[in-house]
């Protein structure tokens, strides 16, 4: 595919990377060449100097037979996103995306005026980072989780302690546990260290493993005893940091918990966000990184504590001091991807990133048109894919485990009608099934055939 990217900065450089890695045409406009620099050093892309809003810098770029354009320029430049990927869109591209830093955008009569003049998907990261964590807020017992057709399937990610049933349990004692239960649950990989693991048989479970599995609603119950977790009520938040994402976040909490409060540094940020936010979010001026702010802001008495500042570092270290501090559920917003890994190694329960939330969002497109969501998980570089089957497709042909599938991608379930099946050998996929798929990204490709 022939892409063209607007902006080089962090979420732009990293899709850059991403895409430039599967054989496509990437083009990357900047005006700040510095970043352009940097980026093609690194990166098997062209780029393209100047402001991407001027038409002649659109054609340089070569929007005319662009396959998909993407305006990711920083949340300041909302305008330049929207207008930009108007233009390319009129000058040729089949497709065009732009990052917007306004709710109201993307309310439906909006979404459908913008689709009107071109732009066929508007994405806030910080809002979908935002509904993240409230989600993660709700299920406590993972590490990230998402539904599939309204919660018939859940694929949930559990870092493996101490009182895990599963330690040292091999794949086919689990397999055989899950057929007992009527093969209600699949381990569909494995995060261990820096590698992801689509587990065979012989496969054991490590402690401190991150286990990715996927359950139909009905094996969750049984599903958390042999993890050895258990979802528990949040009903009192600390946020730290007064970001949009902790601005979204307090405001919706604020209709479901006992308590809010967010501790931001700046104090006319504060100021603002007292205006904005509902009168049941406490507001409080201070350095949220002082162990002692926290204590005299009676952190012991919060079910949750969520760091959302501009810097991965405080909200790491944030994290770690809440836990320490008694802290039941901490979740970090963590940009720096080296730092994931970190994160997760020193205690911090859940963590969440705009670049992989984003690049989900936008892979899709990139994809067959059967392609219905992505998602990257935390801990993992691997993507979750929900396909529908279209007829006479290749995935339609056999049996699964008489198909010769990619080796580093495993299909987890099936939802056919008002039914959800865990898939296993002699699962038959049929047409307008709804497959959800784990793939790492060498194999996504490759899956990708089998349902064209």
């Amino acid at each position: 595919m022939k892409i063209v990217i607007a902006g080089a900065g962090e979420v732009g450089s990293h899709l850059a990377k991403m895409l430039s890695g599967e054989a496509n045409d990437i083009t990357v406009i900047d005006s700040r060449q510095e970043r352009l620099d940097v980026l093609s050093a690194t990166t098997d892309v062209i780029t393209v100097y100047g402001n991407p809003s001027a038409i002649n810098v659109l054609q340089e770029a070569g929007v005319a037979s662009a396959d998909l354009f993407i305006a990711v320029y920083p949340s300041d430049s909302q305008d330049v996103n929207i207008v930009s990927a108007m233009l390319a869109k009129k000058l040729g591209s089949k497709k065009a995306t732009a990052r917007i830093d306004n709710e109201e955008y993307l309310s439906y009569e909006n979404k459908y005026l913008f689709t009107e003049m071109g732009i066929d998907l508007m994405f806030y990261p910080e809002k979908i980072a935002a509904g993240e964590i409230i989600d993660l807020l709700k299920r406590t017992a993972s590490t990230d989780s998402m539904d599939f057709a309204r919660g018939k399937l859940q694929i949930a990610v559990f870092k493996l302690e101490e009182s895990s049933a599963l330690l040292g349990m091999s794949m086919a004692e689990f397999s055989a546990v899950a057929a007992e239960q009527g093969h209600s649950f699949r381990v569909v990989a494995i995060a261990r260290g820096n590698d992801t693991i689509i587990p065979g048989f012989d496969t054991k479970f490590k402690y401190h493993d991150l286990v990715f599995i996927i359950s139909r609603r009905d094996g969750m119950e049984m599903l958390m005893k042999y993890i050895g977790k258990k979802d528990i009520e949040i009903k009192n938040v600390m946020i730290l940091g007064g970001s949009p994402i902790g601005e979204i976040v307090a405001r919706q909490m604020s209709k479901q918990m006992d308590t809010v409060k967010l501790i931001e540094m700046n104090k006319e940020k504060c100021l603002e966000l007292s205006e904005k936010l509902p009168d049941n979010v406490i507001v409080v001026n201070g350095d949220g990184r002082n162990s002692d702010m926290l204590i005299e802001e009676s952190i012991k008495d919060f079910d949750a504590f969520v760091a959302v500042t501009n810097s991965s570092e405080t909200n790491i270290l944030a994290c770690v001091a809440a836990k320490r501090l008694g802290i039941t559920r901490t979740i970090a917003e963590v940009e720096n991807l080296e730092y994931i890994r970190l994160a997760e190694s020193m205690g911090v329960d859940a963590i969440i990133n705009k670049k992989l939330i984003t690049a989900g969002r936008i892979y899709k497109f990139t994809l067959s048109n059967k392609v219905r969501f992505i998602k990257y998980m935390s801990g993992t570089n691997a993507e979750v894919l929900e396909y529908i089957v279209a007829p006479d497709t290749a995935i339609t042909k056999r049996t699964l485990k008489d198909m010769n599938f990619p080796r580093n991608a495993i299909i987890g379930g099936i939802i056919r009608g008002n039914e959800s099946y865990i898939a296993v050998g002699d699962t038959q996929i049929q047409a307008y099934d709804r497959v959800a798929v784990f793939a790492l990204p060498e194999a996504v490709k490759e899956v990708d055939k089998f349902f064209k």
